[in-house]
């Protein structure tokens, strides 16, 4: 990882460290969005924006000060609608990269949309959560992507994904994510102890984080800084492989304060700067 994180230059700006749109959140999943988005910022990417159901636009706004929001079209549960389509696909194609999942529910009309922004989106994305619920019944649209894609499944989406038992996911976790990063052209990051970050023709199986990073949110927040990272221009698996690796550290960092069984997201969130930091004075 010795020269994967990037060095500042003394004369840059904002937009020179990339901007991520962050297309997440709905009613009483609004935690994911904020967290996914601060995590953004906390890896160093430039600029973000939240793309949220335009009644939690307001509210969101007033919680994540330096994080842009895009209020969208919304269905009666307060989820994203199918008719902000259009709207979504400019916002995404004029940003840098997209991430999008965190929160975003099942929702059938969100279900539609986020299956055909995944088809439509032509910049790199970091896929999530709910993102990675939607496509479980169609994986196949993952051939249609135009751009880098990084998929970041815990366990039981992988099962999902390869319509596998998920004990044969268990137990073959390594293969699972190369064959299925392989045959997508994809980047897999597969989320567990030790989790396996594979695309065509590497794989890597990372040493940082704990067990008290089992807890609602921790993916949302390694979303964002792998996303974060890809903004930056790193490739995408050296921005998984590094946002795993941050993440995990800024977990054990988290861990020594509050210990395993105390850890929410939040810690891992608020460590991310002191885990940077670490890793650029190890190198």
């Amino acid at each position: 990882m010795k020269n994967i994180l990037k060095k500042r230059m003394k004369d840059s700006h904002k937009g020179e460290y990339g901007h991520v749109f962050v297309l997440a959140g709905s009613r009483g999943m609004t935690g994911a969005a904020g967290l996914c988005a601060n995590a953004v910022l906390r890896s160093g990417a430039g600029l973000a924006t939240l793309g949220v159901p335009e009644s939690l636009s307001l509210m969101m706004g007033r919680k994540l000060t330096e994080v842009m929001t895009l209020a969208l079209p919304e269905t009666r549960d307060a989820t994203l609608s199918i008719k902000g389509k259009q709207k979504i696909l400019e916002k995404a194609n004029a940003s840098d990269v997209v991430i999008i999942g965190p929160g975003l529910s099942r929702n059938k009309d969100t279900v539609k949309l986020i299956r055909q922004l995944i088809a439509g989106i032509k910049k790199p994305m970091v896929i999530d959560a709910d993102g990675l619920n939607a496509i479980a019944g169609q994986v196949s649209i993952l051939k249609k992507v135009k751009c880098d894609c990084i998929l970041t499944p815990h366990p039981g989406e992988m099962t999902r994904l390869v319509k596998k038992t998920s004990n044969y996911v268990k137990n073959n976790r390594l293969i699972v994510a190369k064959k299925f990063a392989n045959y997508y052209n994809a980047v897999v990051v597969l989320k567990g102890h030790g989790t396996i970050v594979a695309d065509k023709r590497r794989s890597y199986v990372n040493k940082t984080g704990n067990p008290g990073m089992a807890t609602a949110g921790s993916g949302d927040v390694l979303a964002g800084i792998i996303g974060g990272f890809l903004a930056q221009g790193l490739k995408a698996f050296e921005a998984a492989r590094l946002g795993v690796y941050v993440h995990g550290m800024a977990g054990d960092l988290a861990a020594k304060e509050k210990g395993e069984i105390s850890l929410i997201a939040g810690d891992i969130l608020e460590k991310i700067p002191k885990a940077i930091r670490e890793v650029a004075r190890q190198f």
